[in-house]
């Protein structure tokens, strides 16, 4: 049976080209300029600056002293994970549906929407070293991508995101601890290093430095409301916030096909042997369990897209001529009669033989 899911079409939409898509699958990365408009960014930023100063509440957080100074303030936290669980304008941001577009066509159709990560970064703060995002967030089949939205402009000064090209096509180098678990099958790979240190910033101590040194590294230099997606696989840092007086606040989220199956939940407890029902249905749809969005935000799980499973599309079969040929499959209750090669293990060697099929099956 084919599986067609109809895209959701709006004014606003954002339509992927193949040059994108070729550039995404051979880079690991893809930049998008001006993908969120700036007044929704700016929306976004204040409310940053509201969640930390106190003015918005965060649940499970004490609010600061009203005499907080900005460091003090800065000392509760420089970032927020897993935001949009607690905060409506966090999950609009990870369900936006530009962002969405862009999903849908990288590793879609079907989309998870799995982590948000607001960071703040002013002038001295933040950085983390080399690391592979498959590395903490682990997916079966393999699918994570990452989308970074830039709330101010993002350069090599105030601590931009750096990216190794072509990095992607490495494997996820595991952790030493086995507790930790594998992306790959456990003795896949003969020669597959473990490393250490992982994200720490100096690349001494960092051994997937290491690997990093294989290839080119290059700046995402992002102007507000751009946003670069990368493969979870490749290999990206950013370094602390060297400006005197700019910030550097980003939202970051991570995705992935809503088929794979998710042992991953940020560290949270969860039933089962997988997460997927914790997480969001953004677009297509899934045989896994899914959550739906707390704060009602418009998504594939509160607005199934339409799909479409019928059909009777073109299978290729071997012809008497040795040539592969286009052979539609059978509507269920219209018997037809289909000549076919078939090897015959006894007399080694191919035959031809009549089938008689009726709804695809063999009668």
């Amino acid at each position: 049976m084919s599986y067609r899911v109809i895209a959701p079409q709006r004014a606003d939409r954002y339509r992927v080209t193949v040059d994108d898509y070729i550039h995404y699958q051979r880079y690991g990365y893809l930049i998008v300029r001006d993908l969120v408009p700036l007044e929704e960014v700016e929306e976004l930023k204040r409310h940053a600056m509201d969640l930390l100063y106190g003015r918005i509440a965060i649940p499970g957080i004490d609010p600061p002293p009203p005499d907080a100074t900005e460091e003090q303030l800065l000392g509760r936290f420089t970032r927020v994970h897993m935001l949009h669980r607690v905060d409506p304008v966090a999950e609009r941001f990870l369900l936006h549906p530009r962002i969405l577009d862009v999903l849908e066509a990288l590793i879609g159709p079907d989309v998870l929407a799995l982590q948000t990560m607001l960071f703040f970064n002013p002038p001295g703060k933040g950085g983390q070293g080399w690391h592979q995002d498959a590395y903490y967030i682990t997916t079966y089949p393999d699918t994570l991508i990452g989308a970074w939205l830039a709330i101010d402009l993002a350069d090599e000064e105030n601590g931009c995101l750096w990216v190794a090209p072509g990095s992607h096509c490495e494997p996820i180098y595991p952790d030493p601890n086995p507790e930790r678990g594998y992306v790959h099958a456990d003795g896949a790979f003969a020669d597959l290093e473990t490393v250490e240190n992982v994200s720490h910033l100096d690349d001494e101590i960092n051994t997937l430095a290491k690997v990093a040194r294989k290839y080119e590294w290059v700046p995402v230099v992002l102007e507000p409301g751009s946003v670069v997606f990368f493969h979870g696989h490749l290999l990206h840092r950013s370094y602390p916030n060297r400006s005197h007086d700019r910030w550097r606040r980003a939202f970051v989220s991570h995705y992935c096909n809503a088929r794979s199956w998710v042992p991953w939940n940020h560290g949270i407890p969860y039933e089962g042997d997988s997460a997927n029902y914790q997480h969001i249905l953004a677009r297509g749809t899934t045989h896994l369990p899914y959550a739906k969005p707390r704060f009602g935000t418009p998504c594939a799980a509160l607005e199934p897209p339409e799909v479409i499973k019928k059909g009777t599309p073109l299978r290729m079969m071997g012809s008497e001529s040795g040539e592969m040929q286009p052979v539609a499959q059978v509507p269920s209750g219209r018997p037809t009669e289909v000549r076919a090669l078939a090897w015959d293990p006894n007399d080694q060697t191919w035959r031809t033989r009549k089938e008689t099929q009726s709804g695809g099956q063999r009668a």
